[in-house]
């Protein structure tokens, strides 16, 4: 603490004449009232000089920072809106097309370019799709030709065709190959069958995981203020009318699936 000489420079004019009465105040009472003004005008000196307040909870308030949450606009809040129910359409999108890609696959009672989608040829070292290094035709109802644009193919091609789940024989003459379809058994119509339902089941439960995600996507949306609790509503709502939009196209490719027939 500084002493009472090194703080006199401090003292107001008015302090530093004391009463000569003697009964004013005794000398340490006096002492003691200039000692805190002096003290109190130095703590004054010293604010200027950058003295530490922040334990004083008045200065604290008003050194925080003040932060502003700005409400969406409706322009802003119907682009996030159309961002998210874009990205769920078009994924949805995707798995209807997976659905049908797998449906196609199946081998059944009639021909179908599209059962062969998911062949793939080692090619020069390199697995390629069997549809970008052969043309696929259909001659008939129970039949596949398949004509390779380069012949030095022919091997490859026969072995990934051996090598799939297709159950074909692929009968070769040295310039084309041809696959023909056994007949449909009522075994195998039961494993069509069985098919078609786990795909069913795999397809609504993938459509329901992207109802949530986008939702998850709303709900961060709603704490950073970006959509209300009445957007996120009706966010909702929209999004289950999407997925049962989807869920009847799943079960529309199911029911084809289930009617293929021996005769078909």
């Amino acid at each position: 603490m500084a002493s009472l000489s090194s703080t006199a420079h401090t003292i107001p004019p008015v302090l530093r004449s004391r009463p000569t009465d003697s009964k004013s105040l005794s000398d340490s009472f006096w002492k003691s009232r200039v000692i805190a003004c002096c003290l109190r005008s130095e703590n004054l000196v010293k604010l200027g000089a950058g003295v530490n307040l922040s334990r004083d909870p008045v200065v604290k308030r008003s050194l925080q920072k003040r932060v502003v949450i700005r409400s969406a606009t409706i322009e802003e809040i119907e682009a996030e809106k159309s961002a998210i129910e874009k990205d769920v359409k078009s994924k949805m999108e995707k798995t209807i097309e997976t659905l049908r890609t797998s449906f196609n696959a199946i081998r059944t009672g009639r021909a179908n370019v599209a059962m062969l989608d998911k062949i793939e040829v080692e090619y020069y070292g390199s697995p390629v799709s069997l549809k970008s290094i052969a043309q696929i035709s259909t001659p008939d109802g129970t039949s596949l030709l398949l004509q390779p644009y380069d012949k030095s193919s022919l091997k490859a091609i026969e072995k990934a065709i051996l090598s799939s789940d297709l159950g074909m024989t692929p009968n070769s003459d040295g310039d084309v190959i041809r696959l023909s379809l056994p007949p449909l058994t009522s075994e195998r119509r039961k494993e069509l069958t069985k098919f078609v339902a786990k795909q069913f089941e795999e397809g609504k439960v993938a459509l329901r995981n992207l109802r949530r995600d986008a939702l998850k996507s709303c709900d961060k949306l709603e704490k950073e203020k970006k959509l209300s609790e009445d957007n996120l509503k009706d966010m909702s709502s929209d999004l289950q009318k999407l997925v049962d939009t989807y869920m009847k196209k799943i079960e529309e490719l199911c029911k084809q699936k289930e009617k293929v027939s021996p005769a078909t």
